[in-house]
């Protein structure tokens, strides 16, 4: 016959391992072994470990959800794309710039090395204003894209966007397979 197991709870060890020192008299034994001793039959190595697994577990749970997005930015990014998820035009403000280049960024292939001709004609099929050369050098100033001195070598720097750049990303991602869709049919 198996056992069913008995949920204990106790909202303070102290006040239990009082009380159960209580009830073992005089064979109890001093009142920091005792939690210790509870401590390990709880599953931790000491009564330190036990404090500082709930004092994690109560940070974790108490902390404070995702940052809010900047969700003007991110409209103003928005903005700046086409229903085909081309970049109509290059965006005065910074912020909006790197949000839109984060898009830019999430067209070039991870992993693979272009040339200068290979980025540019990629950045070309992404964008309505004529100047792959400006959106090529701003990636690479602004760290989303690496090249060989020589301008033989251009990589994608595989790395974690922001959250509003993630916004941007998807919106503009989606705007791009409707275009593919449209012209595939």
């Amino acid at each position: 016959m198996t056992k069913t197991p008995i949920p204990l709870h106790v909202d303070d060890l102290t006040g239990f391992a009082r009380a159960l020192n209580h009830q073992l008299g005089e064979a109890s034994p001093p009142h920091l072994s005792l939690m210790n001793m509870l401590a390990r039959a709880a599953g931790f190595q000491n009564l330190q470990h036990m404090r500082a697994s709930n004092a994690a577990k109560r940070r974790i749970e108490t902390r404070p959800d995702a940052e809010p997005l900047d969700m003007r930015t991110v409209e103003r990014a928005f903005i700046q794309f086409d229903a085909a998820g081309c970049l109509k035009r290059w965006p005065s403000r910074r912020a909006v710039q790197t949000l839109a280049l984060w898009a830019l960024w999430a067209s070039i292939p991870a992993g693979i090395s272009l040339t200068e001709t290979e980025v540019n004609e990629r950045l070309g099929q992404e964008h309505l204003f004529d100047d792959p050369a400006t959106l090529r050098r701003t990636m690479i100033s602004c760290g989303l894209l690496t090249r060989q001195i020589d301008g033989s070598d251009y990589r994608r720097i595989e790395q974690s966007p922001s959250p509003e750049a993630q916004a941007v990303i998807r919106e503009v991602t989606l705007r791009r397979r409707n275009r593919a869709a449209v012209g595939a049919a």
